[in-house]
């Protein structure tokens, strides 16, 4: 895409309006998305963010350090194209939510997943009119019909900019109740992601902290963390 170079070759980027939404331009050279499609976007805050990634870039481009950037283009040619199957793919995690399935034991492994689950399952039922059972050990639980199409349909009201975001949050977390938590305001994503590390933290307090899985855990919570900006970015 132009600006995809692997040098800087830009002096300044700035957010431009246009008739069909906003977009960015290098020293007046619009960005396109990796397979050369206009970068058409829904909003100046998105606009802003994005043009902030590209100005900060200095010498070769680092796309990992462009995370709004990214998550945009997958909006526009991965979700956009293929709205309905990616739906259907979020909405599939209400069929086997993190939070329905909890340990045997011990006790205070049981008891650290209830009291952090429960209230987010109580919120589901209640707000989402989305009622899920909740088991014991790895077997799949089949879950109610209604609630997984209620849970559908709170998915399907993103539009493919928000549905890009939630996809990380979902993904993440691997927890739909999760994820539709921190997209609509009642959860920080420091702890949806901490709710949804329970037993890796429980874990790490009785046998000790794995450096790899630390610093696996620390990108899964910078991606979460950006995913949600991202989302928030596109209301």
């Amino acid at each position: 895409m132009s600006g995809w170079a692997a040098k800087r070759f830009w002096k300044s980027a700035s957010v431009v309006q246009l008739e069909a939404g906003f977009t960015v331009h290098l020293d007046g050279r619009a960005v396109k998305t990796p397979a050369k499609n206009p970068l058409i976007l829904p909003n100046d805050t998105l606009a802003q963010l994005i043009a902030a990634e590209w100005d900060a870039q200095t010498g070769t481009v680092n796309p990992e350090t462009m995370p709004i950037t990214r998550r945009a283009n997958s909006a526009l040619e991965k979700v956009a194209p293929n709205r309905k199957g990616v739906i259907a793919e979020l909405a599939g995690y209400g069929a086997s939510d993190l939070l329905c399935y909890r340990a045997q034991s011990p006790a205070e492994l049981v008891a650290r997943q209830a009291a952090g689950w429960q209230p987010w399952l109580d919120w589901a039922a209640r707000d989402l009119a989305a009622p899920l059972h909740v088991t014991t050990g790895i077997v799949h639980l089949a879950q109610p019909a209604e609630s997984l199409t209620n849970l559908q349909d709170h998915v399907s009201a993103f539009d493919a900019f928000a549905l890009a975001g939630l996809h990380d949050l979902v993904a993440i977390t691997g927890s739909l109740v999760l994820a539709l938590a921190m997209a609509k305001g009642h959860l920080l994503p420091h702890q949806g992601f901490a709710l949804s590390r329970i037993d890796e933290h429980w874990q790490a307090e009785h046998w000790g902290v794995d450096e790899a899985a630390a610093a696996l855990e620390s990108g899964k919570a910078t991606a979460l963390h950006d995913a949600h900006r991202f989302l928030a970015a596109c209301a």
